[in-house]
């Protein structure tokens, strides 16, 4: 499996998205919401899983929106913020309220511990390879000449150490968030451990 077996959208929709993740990510958190992306796209590949690939990309390039100085929100879990900024510019994409409150769940849901992909197909997607990318949950399923492929294009840089900080002080602000939860349970030693960074 490689990239061109995938479906990768090219809507204006798509294009913003990545646009505005370009300039408030790092080129690290960029490349992990593009990562997001493609391990989501190759795992609904690899299982016959339906999704919508616009819904589903613009969600990946807003998902860690949170996380920036611009758009950090001292009173709400950062996914809660980032699922806000996405309503917003889905809004301004001129997506209908209803297709606006999916995006804002996608983000939200990227954070739980499992989302049944009945329900919500797009967000199971993204928060197995959210999981993939930073904590290295499940990554032998991703295929080994497509994980090559995207790795060499788009590389994974500080994301491990520029990551582990992020979550620690978002943990350290919001002890009852979920990535308080995330702290206590030993992320940091997750993300140190990712195969992908020994690829």
């Amino acid at each position: 499996m490689n990239l061109t077996d995938l479906v990768l959208p090219d809507t204006a929709a798509c294009r913003a998205a990545y646009e505005v993740a370009a300039r408030y990510h790092s080129p690290s958190l960029l490349n992990h919401s593009i990562r997001a992306y493609v391990w989501a796209a190759a795992h609904a590949r690899l299982h016959d899983i339906g999704f919508d690939a616009e819904l589903l990309y613009v969600s990946a390039m807003l998902h860690d929106i949170g996380l920036t100085a611009e758009f950090d929100s001292h009173t709400v879990p950062y996914e809660e913020a980032g699922g806000h900024v996405a309503w917003a510019f889905c809004a301004g994409a001129g997506w209908s309220p209803e297709r606006r409150q999916r995006a804002h769940e996608v983000i939200v849901r990227h954070m739980w511990a499992e989302v049944p992909v009945e329900e919500d197909p797009e967000g199971h997607l993204l928060e197995l390879s959210t999981g993939m990318d930073i904590s290295g949950r499940r990554t032998d399923e991703i295929p080994a000449d497509l994980r090559e492929e995207v790795l060499a294009r788009h590389p994974r840089l500080d994301i491990a150490k520029e990551f582990a900080a992020c979550v620690a002080d978002q943990g350290e602000r919001k002890p009852s968030s979920l990535a308080g939860g995330f702290v206590r349970s030993g992320i940091a030693e997750r993300i140190a451990a990712n195969p992908l960074d020994r690829s």
